[in-house]
């Protein structure tokens, strides 16, 4: 059965992309002149996400939080990294970022050239001087109040459990000074899980946003640190949910 549902949904997403992409493309291109950040292609990108999200039947989601994300910004969103699918479930949320993807992801047919219409940042993880230019260019979005979204991971788990968070994204907080939004997600890597192909059916996917927290609310501007932190009280609320279940 699972094997029947996950065809369905891979031809639902060729479906969409055959739809949508140019229409996607053709809106790029009439808006290119004046829309240099590349705002109206983002949001066409969500809005597809979030209707995907929805007619996909394999899941249920649930999502609370997300009206915390709402004000003027910026901020540098954050979350844990269960599955491929958790690009599209954020995406879903339908709010303002610019994502920060590994470069190995431009050379995807489609989804990179998703990335460079709607000019997310990109880095080669084991190159020292890609990360030193993403993290300028992150800090130059957020300076021009564009919020930046990233996994502090760096990968997907392979066990569902929250790993070692990088401290990019925190030391980005720190530079830019804004706040910090994580976004906690459990259940995607039991319906995609790293590697897979398969989907499997009758997982609960929930997704929280929680409030913005300045970076130097924890009294410390030592990006190690709060990543740390950041990382204890994700695994926390994550066990939290669990308990709830059990």
């Amino acid at each position: 059965m699972d094997f029947f549902k996950s065809l369905f949904v891979w031809l639902t997403g060729v479906f969409f992309i055959i739809l949508f992409f140019p229409l996607t493309f053709l809106v790029w291109l009439v808006t290119l002149p004046a829309d240099r950040n590349r705002i109206i292609t983002h949001r066409i990108l969500t809005w597809q996400s979030r209707l995907l999200a929805r007619i996909v039947p394999i899941w249920k989601i649930n999502v609370r939080g997300r009206e915390k994300a709402n004000g003027k910004g910026p901020y540098v969103f954050i979350s844990n990294h269960q599955s491929i699918l958790d690009i599209l479930l954020i995406n879903s949320l339908c709010l303002n970022y610019k994502w920060v993807s590994k470069i190995e992801n431009m050379n995807v047919p489609f989804l990179g050239w998703y990335l460079r219409m709607a000019d997310y940042l990109t880095v080669d993880r084991g190159n020292k001087e890609s990360k030193e230019l993403m993290m300028d260019k992150a800090l130059g979005c957020l300076k021009k109040g564009i919020s930046v979204m990233m996994f502090p991971e760096g990968t997907r788990s392979v066990d569902r459990e929250i790993g070692f968070f990088k401290r990019g994204a925190f030391q980005l907080a720190i530079d830019a000074g804004v706040p910090i939004i994580p976004i906690l997600l459990d259940g995607s890597g039991g319906v995609l899980p790293k590697h897979g192909l398969i989907f499997s059916t009758g997982h609960k996917v929930r997704m929280e946003v929680f409030d913005p927290v300045a970076p130097d609310s924890f009294g410390t501007d030592n990006p190690d640190i709060l990543s740390v932190k950041f990382s204890n009280f994700m695994k926390e609320r994550l066990a939290g949910w669990r308990t709830e279940k059990s």
